[in-house]
């Protein structure tokens, strides 16, 4: 019998489904996915609604029902901006990046991956909006001739992020699309109904002939090769919303490799939260099994050390400079009023990965799944601490001043979990999450055994 064994971990010999298992398994995951399904979508539309009623609430009294006060104007709404757009980085690079170096194990893994990063981007781009109060008057802030006469700075790190993410959303999606006619097409040629219309729409006339295998397969990699420099590109440009400031604690050149690494750090621990209940509720378990958590595991530990030593050289260079707006700044962060905040980041990110050594750890799926969580709820701190504690402190004792965010805005943060989780659980409930087309490739193809004289 054939087996499916996958070159990261050669022990690991599994027997593998036929094409037809494949497409029958994969496709079966589609239409009705069961009472759990329902009842976890009915709880994410529950909390969306609350952060909707929340932001109501918000517009209809002014930004003075948020938490932000002088200095700092800036909090959990652009902590949370910053910590979606990371999330979204980890999609480019398990789909594009891995794809470039043909590595075998992304194909039961990378769709989800594609998701989230879409959907990531999305709820990113609400909380600017809601964090300039006015969001009916949003369009102000885009760049194109007016009767007003009011041009945009293009001197600003703060436009130059319009362009970095709006580029990456265009890019992931086009990525995400292209990637996915094929298996829609499986999909088409199974189902009945509205869903036989979506999904002949959205395969574009796809009949897997030589020709169209031929230009899919160059497109896909032209896309990835385009893809791949915004791994690097945008969370760079969103560190320098930052960096490019005098405030203390963020004018330092660290930040865009900094950010870079938090980002995918943050996206590889979001794609272990979302793999592990979707493995369970849609029965992939041949599909995504230990050894993808495994290799995942080492890109987070991989990740993970490059956040810890980042942390040590930061603390490092404020002591080393001399400058006592810097080293007041960093005690601040350790021993001032959010001293929480930091224990909280420095303990989720940079020593609960330390487990990720062992290799029972990686392969086990619940330790993976709580070490995301813990992941995720670190990095989101890390935003926290950088944001508001440098704002807190800055240079004139006289202005310093401290940020309790209130019920808005705790409720807008947990309504853009409900606002992502809603479109991912929708998404997964009507497409294909594992890629049918990708994973038959990496099927061993039978061999016929030599008649014996």
């Amino acid at each position: 019998m054939a087996t499916l064994a996958h070159p990261e971990s050669p022990a690991t010999s599994r027997p593998a489904p036929t094409y037809g298992e494949i497409t029958r398994d994969i496709v079966a995951t589609l239409g009705n996915p069961g009472r759990t399904w329902y009842v976890v979508f009915g709880v994410v539309l529950a909390v969306l609604g609350w952060g909707a009623f929340a932001l109501l609430y918000q517009i209809r009294f002014g930004l003075g029902v948020a938490g932000y006060a002088p200095p700092v104007q800036w909090g959990v709404y652009i902590t949370t901006f910053v910590f979606w757009v990371g999330i979204a980085h980890c999609g480019t690079l398990v789909s594009a990046i891995l794809y470039l170096f043909r590595s075998a194990w992304r194909t039961a893994v990378y769709r989800t991956a594609e998701v989230m990063t879409v959907f990531a981007v999305l709820t990113a781009g609400l909380f600017p909006l809601i964090h300039v109060g006015r969001i009916w008057y949003a369009y102000w802030l885009i760049p194109y001739p007016n009767q007003r006469q009011i041009w945009v700075n293009f001197k600003s790190p703060l436009l130059w992020d319009v362009f970095a993410v709006t580029t990456y959303l265009i890019v992931s999606t086009v990525f995400l699309i292209v990637g996915m006619v094929p298996d829609v097409a499986a999909a088409r040629d199974r189902v009945s109904g509205w869903r036989k219309k979506l999904y002949q729409f959205a395969a574009v006339g796809w009949r897997g002939t030589d020709q169209e295998w031929r230009h899919y397969l160059r497109a896909y990699l032209y896309l990835a090769a385009l893809a791949t420099p915004l791994v690097l590109s945008v969370h760079s440009v969103v560190s320098w919303d930052f960096a490019m400031s005098i405030v203390p604690g963020w004018h330092t050149t660290i930040f865009a490799p900094y950010f870079v690494a938090g980002a995918i750090y943050s996206g590889l621990a979001m794609v272990i939260t979302l793999l592990v209940p979707l493995r369970k509720a849609f029965k992939l378990e041949r599909y995504i099994h230990e050894d993808h958590f495994e290799n995942l595991g080492k890109l987070v530990l991989l990740t993970g050390m490059i956040i810890g030593y980042a942390y040590v050289v930061e603390y490092f260079t404020a002591w080393y400079s001399g400058n006592p707006y810097e080293r007041s700044a960093f005690y601040n962060r350790a021993f001032g009023d959010f001293w929480w905040a930091t224990w909280t980041m420095i303990i989720c990110n940079a020593f609960l990965p330390i487990f990720l050594w062992f290799r029972k750890v990686r392969r086990s799926i619940p330790a993976m799944f709580v070490l995301s969580l813990f992941i995720n709820l670190g990095m989101w701190f890390e935003r926290f601490v950088i944001i508001v504690v440098s704002l807190s402190f800055e240079y004139e004792p006289y202005a310093h001043g401290h940020y309790t965010p209130s019920w808005v805005d705790w409720s807008i943060l947990a309504g853009s979990f409900g606002w992502f989780f809603m479109w991912f659980l929708l998404f997964a409930k009507n497409f294909p999450m594992v890629s049918i087309a990708e994973v038959k490739e990496i099927i061993p193809m039978p061999r016929k055994e030599r008649a014996h004289a």
